[in-house]
């Protein structure tokens, strides 16, 4: 492919927080749907994950570029229909567990053929020891859904005493859990809304519009042309691997997709100094001539969470370290990294003590060369703001990291 522009390191930086709504001003009045929906359409999907130590993650990237907005606001979006608000958003496996805009529920068809293919050995042990427990689960989430796995377990008699288990990874669940999981992976479940972080699962044609349920198949090769289009737009610019990895794409789709796109002139292949692999820029991506603001990033923010690109593009090393020893962990358990004035200056490790009332930075911490006092200043006040947020009525700091010093001067009342 030929490369017609070559972008320095600092301009794929700002297209990069660009695409993904950085550059947007947060709402000077009350967030609604309308700022939800920008959002959405700059990151395309919201990563869910069960740890809470600070706050569930599929909440975290609407502060990050909105401020403080309505609890529930994603939990509407997501998890309840009325007619004059309808359902926006729908679970499925995308990057990783995710909300998704509900239009794109038949992009994925493909993964649900590709999962029920993929784990039919693994099901059909259970098939045989349990005949009947598939259509079984579905006439009961009919009747009662939504519902969860233990509530139908016990519908069904099949309660944890009595449910055959095995040893080992997928089968240490029960095998009512493990027929939901299938039949959520094949399309056939989908999450009708949650109950604290519990999936109670119900059928798909009383979550998702009729027209997106009778919408006509999308070839395999389709689906992944407009999947890597729609990565591209989040990222702005990215590598094939990036782009790749935002849906979870085979290599061999996304590599045959993006050269449809590059043909039909809707990503451009560029160079960007400093960077080992082709780039590929979104032909609607904006440069800004500069980013200003700040945000608290969620370890499974989407900006962030391809740790190889935000190393290139940052020059930030970023892991999570929550399944690392405590002795050996560098920065802490679930660590924020700050971004400022489109630079990752920071990181704070936090968790949310709701018994006490606070907002524990266990651990504050720059990366060289910046402006400490500043620093410290500026993400002082975004975690109070983020504390108010939650409900909490202070942020206390604990004593690890190279800023405590600036950062006890900076929380004072």
């Amino acid at each position: 492919m030929a490369v017609s522009t070559t972008l320095s390191a600092d301009v794929a930086r700002r297209v990069a927080l660009g695409a993904q709504g950085f550059t947007d001003a947060r709402p000077g009045g009350e967030v609604s749907r309308r700022h939800l929906r920008r959002v959405l359409d700059r990151v395309r999907l919201i990563q869910l994950d069960s740890v809470n130590v600070a706050v569930r993650a599929h909440y975290m990237p609407l502060f990050s570029r909105l401020g403080p907005y309505p609890a529930d606001l994603v939990d509407d979006a997501a998890w309840t229909h009325r007619a004059r608000r309808p359902r926006m958003l729908v679970e499925y496996w995308a990057h990783e567990a995710s909300l998704l805009p509900v239009e794109d529920w038949p992009l994925f068809r493909w993964r649900m053929r590709e999962y029920e293919r993929k784990y039919a050995h693994r099901f059909a042990a259970l098939r045989k020891r349990s005949p009947g427990l598939f259509d079984d689960v579905l006439a009961a989430v009919k009747e009662l859904g939504p519902i969860g796995a233990g509530p139908l377990e016990d519908e069904l008699g099949l309660n944890e005493r009595r449910a055959r288990k095995a040893p080992g990874g997928w089968w240490n669940r029960s095998d009512v859990k493990h027929a939901c999981e299938w039949l959520f992976a094949t399309g056939e479940l989908t999450t009708g809304t949650r109950r604290g972080f519990q999936r109670l699962y119900d059928l798909p044609e009383r979550v998702l519009p009729p027209e997106v349920l009778s919408a006509p198949p999308v070839s395999d090769a389709e689906a992944a042309r407009q999947l890597m289009l729609r990565a591209a737009s989040a990222h702005g610019i990215g590598t094939e691997p990036d782009l790749r990895d935002y849906y979870r794409l085979p290599p061999e789709r996304s590599k045959a997709a993006l050269s449809t796109l590059v043909e039909q002139g809707l990503v451009e292949a560029v160079t960007v100094h400093g960077w080992q692999h082709p780039a590929y820029r979104h032909v609607d991506a904006r440069t800004p001539r500069k980013v200003t603001g700040r945000a608290l990033l969620a370890p499974f923010d989407p900006l962030i969470w391809r740790r190889e690109r935000t190393e290139r593009i940052f020059d930030f090393h970023y892991r999570i370290e929550i399944y690392v020893p405590e002795p050996k962990r560098v920065y802490g358990y679930y660590v924020f990294p700050f971004l400022l004035d489109g630079q990752l200056v920071g990181r704070v490790d936090l968790k949310t003590d709701r018994m006490a009332g606070v907002l524990r930075a266990k651990g504050v911490f720059t990366e060289p060369g910046v402006d400490k006092p500043h620093v410290a200043r500026e993400l002082a006040a975004e975690l109070r703001t983020m504390a108010t947020w939650l409900g909490l009525n202070a942020v206390e700091l604990g004593p690890n990291g190279n800023l405590t010093k600036e950062m006890r001067t900076a929380l004072k009342p």
